[in-house]
């Protein structure tokens, strides 16, 4: 379901989030995905965190307008998500739930319209809680804010909004969240120079502690099959990554990460092998 509007709240500022954050890794793991011939994929993971293993299978089905997605890990939990499209015009309907945990049901419906989006989520259970989020725009500028509310204490949990500006080239956003007790501000910029890489700053505070935190990351693509990132806060926690890709929808990812303020204190290393034959 493609939408000319503005994107959903919860896309403001993911860019440079991803940026920042995404694929680093200080644990093992391995993932393989396979597809049959009936289009069901399948994929099997296993991980390794400090000492602790653990792994899963899911299986994926689309079937026109719809996706069946099943997990089950090693500890005996299945999560389960259904998504339909369209079932009324420029919607989109996702159910999910996890077992044992039968008070984890949600039911979650999306509306994207030219100038706007809207999110509904209800937790299927006896005190359900109600998520809301709705952005009003283009797909240059939006305007957005999410809450959501208890119904057993009659209560906000949370409310945020936030502004985002995309250009071809760069995309800006600032978000005020945790209730109007932080504020976070972020810039992306692509650039020729890093052949089609980026880079990205992000500002945040806490006003409760008067906590200031300014990262600087980047992202250099030193040929068709290799990135390199690199991401650098002011508290001197420094973490790099390179990821190749060994053959299409294959990647080696070796990550680690380190404290510039206490040197004594070894590295962390993680390394994460996903193929798809």
């Amino acid at each position: 379901m493609a939408s000319k509007g503005p994107a959903l709240f919860s896309e403001i500022g993911k860019k440079a989030k991803d940026l920042l954050n995404k694929d680093y890794s200080c644990d093992q793991k391995f993932t393989i995905t396979t597809e049959s011939d009936t289009g069901v994929v399948l994929s099997s993971t296993v991980a390794k965190k400090g000492g602790l293993s653990a792994g899963d299978v899911a299986a994926l089905y689309k079937h026109k307008n719809a996706v069946v997605d099943v997990k089950v890990d090693t500890e005996s939990n299945v999560w389960t998500t259904f998504t339909v499209t369209d079932i009324l015009p420029a919607t989109k309907t996702v159910a999910s739930f996890k077992i044992p945990d039968y008070k984890s049901g949600k039911l979650e419906v999306q509306y994207l319209h030219e100038h706007a989006t809207f999110t509904t989520a209800v937790g299927l259970n006896q005190s359900p809680t109600f998520d809301f989020s709705a952005t009003i725009g283009t797909p240059s500028i939006a305007f957005g804010a999410e809450a959501s509310y208890f119904t057993t204490s009659r209560k906000f949990a949370k409310y945020n909004a936030g502004v985002s500006l995309t250009k071809p080239d760069s995309s800006a956003s600032v978000i005020l969240a945790d209730k109007g007790d932080s504020l976070r501000a972020s810039y992306l910029h692509h650039l020729s120079r890093l052949n089609g890489g980026a880079v990205v700053g992000e500002v945040s505070r806490r006003f409760s502690t008067n906590e200031n935190t300014l990262t600087v990351g980047c992202l250099y693509v030193v040929d068709p099959h290799t990135v390199v990132k690199a991401n650098l806060n002011n508290h001197g926690n420094l973490a790099a990554l390179l990821q190749h890709q060994l053959v299409p929808k294959s990647f080696l990812t070796i990550s680690g990460a380190f404290d510039t303020k206490a040197l004594e204190k070894n590295p962390k290393f993680g390394l994460a092998l996903s193929l798809k034959p």
